[in-house]
């Protein structure tokens, strides 16, 4: 044997050997981990979690990567035939590495096709890093990583779980992995409902998911799916003729992306993300490790009633548009002297901005920078239409100011018997305005709906009933002053509690408030404790005296358990909004059940109930009844200085709900209480929510003929049913504003005063006093003397004369 030989077999056993070594070396993670035996038997991808509604539908998901499995089963067999012919045609020969497939590619550079298998390709997703490098060395040392880990996987699984864990791991464009997803997003099927033609399309995005997205690239995609349609007759899938049909028709999509902008509830699916964050934070999985929320596909089942959320949501733009056109014809708005010293607040939104924010990081000086804020540019920003958004041109500077001048609401609606929340709301438009309004967090002055709560106090511990004589005189509290700060709404007069809830009288709830210990400031400490202790209001309230006429500052969502003692009949319960938690599998993590503890009498409830029932029948939310609701509701309205809050609570016996209405600023305001009272701003909401789930009652559980039940051994010294000792007020009441101008320094051009003036003007104006014959007759009839005749709900609206809106 020559020379020459004896090198050649040399260098041949040689890289033999090296070869397997190598493979040892890529076995035993030198170049880079590889998964355990244990990882391969149980592979795991990232997994979305999603949230359901009370009635199973899906209502949004959280995710790194947007993916949901569904087994091999329920993925329709043109998938399966599709993903074979076009990317691994030889799959069910092979043991995981195809050696043709290999030499194809290395003849022709891969440009004849790849060497990757189908199970290479699952293992690449589930398993490897890099692999979208360029780096041949790092590219070459992966392929052998996916080529030892894909044996392992045909060792583990059989052909068909191969295929099923490829086919939910691979992405198909728009950031959308695996195939129920797939098939849900481009076509709202699952993936065992879709026809040969969709499939071929969903199986052509998985060699570019970018490149052949039919909704980005329609031709590109027809195309590639045509492609799919030939590989399957060149595999006898289908045959020759059928194909010709196939590929005369168009590409045919119907898109539906879930994100955190679409769907209902987003603002309620933030909140529920951050709380689900806690919860991962508090549990830990079997193997020790906390929960990820957006990697563990968890399933949150919630208490949302998809038909109420929508119609609260509906509600809330209906109204809110209404009076967003209200407050854009006000004076100080069009020509901008709502800003006149509150510059350093536009300023200051300046440099929290996105666009501040990039231009530093380019290098702009603060000059600089600030003078791009001033320069018109084509922007989208947020309108009251449709799509909830318009094209125009304007500065920067000038969008900060727009945004700032949007009225915001919160709405929340729930069962008062179990806390279990309905419809939550939190803003007028997510995509827009991320910040809500309803959580904890958000806190605004409540004026008058604080009332209730103080009146319930009274009698539950201090001997009132409805019928205890109080007075509306302005009070004084010693060193803490006088309450209300001015007595311009004060009367003098004497009259039932259920009068001075019923016409929200300021004056007459301080004396109430004195009342409670005639020690001045421990009636306060009182107060506070039963907010804190009975009421379960988590917020620290300062024991002013002024707080009995809503001087604090609260969040709507403990508002709601504050008040559902009353309908829940003494009993208070915490907001429920999660039914229970499974991990991907199905396995119930924790479930949830309401907190429902007694803090008041049912005799203490009822009193309070029926008083509210009187704020709406002939007090400050009478108009509530020009909406077309019926039935026993039970509300109260509210107010805060110069109009910056607008409240309503109001509930039945199965439904609480609650609104607030105001800008994000509280400088930017309506200017008459006519339009900005809780009565003309909030309980709209409330009514246009209500008439929607009168409709629908029998679906949605709701009966329409439910009353408030009357406790045994209560003292029937109060008429409730008439309220026969209710006089008129003798001056406007203003809508239990805590201390605002006057009424009239604002009506829009076009708008008759008479659509949306005071309730209690009504009254004067007619110079009758509210008999049981001015209340509403107990068949939810309107009333026909016009001694109450309620506002309308619309009014005329303001011509447009070149306000660009």
């Amino acid at each position: 044997m020559n020379k020459s030989v004896k090198i050649f077999w040399r260098v041949f056993f040689i890289s033999i050997v090296s070869f397997i070594l190598f493979l040892f070396l890529c076995n035993w993670g030198l170049f880079g981990e590889m998964p355990s035996i244990e990882d391969i038997q149980n592979p795991t991808a990232s997994l979305s979690s999603q949230v359901y509604a009370q009635d199973g539908n899906l209502m949004g998901k959280y995710y790194v990567e947007d993916r949901i499995n569904v087994e091999y089963k329920d993925i329709s067999k043109y998938i399966i035939n599709a993903l074979v012919a076009t990317e691994d045609e030889r799959f069910y020969d092979h043991s995981g590495i195809d050696l043709r497939a290999i030499g194809r590619a290395i003849k022709g550079l891969g440009r004849n096709g790849g060497a990757s298998t189908l199970t290479m390709q699952t293992a690449k997703n589930l398993f490897t890093e890099n692999w979208a490098t360029k780096n041949f060395f790092l590219r070459a040392i992966q392929k052998v990583k996916e080529g030892i880990i894909a044996v392992k996987l045909e060792k583990n699984f059989t052909k068909d779980e191969i295929i099923t864990l490829y086919l939910n791991t691979v992405e198909y464009g728009d950031h959308v992995y695996g195939i129920r997803n797939a098939s849900k997003t481009f076509f709202q099927k699952e993936p065992d409902r879709v026809n040969i033609n969709e499939a071929a399309l969903l199986v052509g995005m998985v060699n570019a998911p970018h490149l052949y997205n039919p909704r980005r690239n329609p031709k590109k995609a027809l195309d590639r799916r045509n492609t799919v349609i030939d590989q399957m007759v060149r595999n006898n899938f289908v045959s020759e003729s059928e194909a010709l049909v196939l590929k005369s028709h168009p590409v045919e999509i119907n898109y539906k992306k879930l994100d955190e902008t679409t769907g209902l509830g987003p603002y309620f699916r933030m909140v529920l993300g951050e709380e689900m964050k806690k919860w991962c934070k508090e549990h830990k999985k079997i193997d020790g490790s906390n929960y990820d929320l957006f990697r563990d596909g968890l399933k949150i089942y919630t208490t949302i009633d998809p038909r109420m959320q929508l119609y609260a949501e509906e509600a809330v733009a209906k109204h809110m548009s209404y009076m967003q056109k209200l407050l854009n014809s006000q004076d100080n708005i069009k020509t901008g002297k709502v800003w006149k010293g509150y510059e350093n607040v536009l300023e200051a939104a300046i440099k929290q901005s996105e666009r501040w924010k990039n231009l530093k990081k380019d290098g702009f000086t603060d000059l600089d920078a600030r003078k791009v804020f001033d320069a018109p540019v084509r922007m989208k920003v947020f309108a009251w239409n449709n799509n909830r958004e318009k094209d125009t041109i304007m500065t920067p500077f000038d969008s900060i100011k727009y945004c700032r001048q949007m009225l915001q609401s919160g709405f929340m609606a729930m069962d008062p018997l179990s806390g279990e929340v309905r419809a939550w709301v939190g803003g007028i438009d997510f995509k827009t305005f991320k910040y809500d309004h309803v959580n904890y967090n958000t806190k605004r002055q409540v004026g008058s709906t604080i009332k209730p709560l103080l009146y319930s106090l009274a009698i539950e511990e201090a001997g009132f009933t409805p019928n205890t004589t109080v007075y509306d005189e302005q009070q004084s509290f010693g060193a803490y002053g006088m309450v209300p700060a001015t007595p311009k709404t004060c009367t003098g007069a004497a009259m039932p509690m259920a009068e001075a809830l019923a016409f929200s009288r300021n004056c007459a709830t301080a004396y109430v408030m004195k009342q409670l210990d005639s020690k001045g400031n421990n009636a306060a400490i009182r107060f506070v404790d039963f907010l804190k202790n009975k009421c379960g209001l988590q917020t620290k309230i300062q024991p002013h005296p002024s707080i009995s006429i809503g001087s604090c500052e609260i969040s709507l969502f403990e508002m709601m358990q504050a008040y559902s003692m009353l309908p829940g009949r003494g009993f208070n319960v915490k907001p429920l909004f999660i039914k229970r938690i499974e991990d991907r599998n199905g396995n119930v993590l924790e479930n949830f059940a309401p907190v429902r503890r007694e803090v008041i009498s049912d005799i203490t409830s009822y009193s309070v109930i029926k008083m509210m029932q009187g704020v709406l029948k002939f007090g400050t939310g009478r108009r509530i009844w020009s909406y077309g609701v019926e039935g026993e509701i039970a509300g109260k309205t509210g107010t805060t200085n110069d109009n910056s809050d607008a409240w309503f609570m109001g509930y039945t016996p199965q439904l609480l709900g609650g609104v607030w209405v105001g800008c994000d600023d509280r400088f930017i305001r309506f200017n008459s209480t006519d339009i900005g009272q809780g009565s003309s701003a909030a309980l709209p909401i409330w009514a246009y929510f209500y008439a929607k789930v009168m409709k629908d009652a029998k679906l949605l559980g709701i009966d329409p003929n439910a009353t408030f039940v009357r406790p045994e051994g209560l003292n029937s010294d109060f008429d409730f049913d008439n309220f026969n000792t209710i006089t008129p007020p003798t001056a406007p009441e203003g809508e239990d504003n805590i201390g605002n101008g006057t009424s009239q320094d604002y009506v829009p051009a076009d708008i008759k005063p008479e659509d949306i003036k005071p309730e209690s003007e009504d009254i004067l104006d007619n110079k009758q006093p509210v008999t049981p014959g001015n209340n509403k007759p107990k068949d939810g009839k309107q009333p026909t003397n016009p001694a109450i005749k309620p506002p309308q709900p619309k009014a005329v609206m303001p011509a447009k004369k070149g306000t660009g809106q």
